[in-house]
């Protein structure tokens, strides 16, 4: 697992396995996960997280619910 600093309160953690889970400040917001493609959160942010999320990627196949998100962050 690394940890990557992207930019202003924009982080992301990558796993050996080929997945990379995206912040935006403390809260995971997207993820690229290697069996979906790039995710993000149906839930509506601030105009500054959603810059983030569309920073991270304009390649969104579908969008998942934040408990989504967060599950992926307990799960490791």
């Amino acid at each position: 697992m690394q940890l990557r600093q992207l930019g202003s309160n924009q982080s992301s953690l990558n796993f050996a396995d080929g997945k990379e889970i995206f912040f935006s400040y403390e809260t995971p917001v997207a993820a690229y996960l290697p069996s979906k493609g790039y995710v993000k959160t149906s839930q509506k942010w601030s105009r500054t997280t959603s810059r983030h999320i569309n920073n991270f990627s304009t390649a969104y196949v579908c969008e998942y619910p934040q408990e989504f998100f967060n599950s992926l962050i307990d799960e490791n």
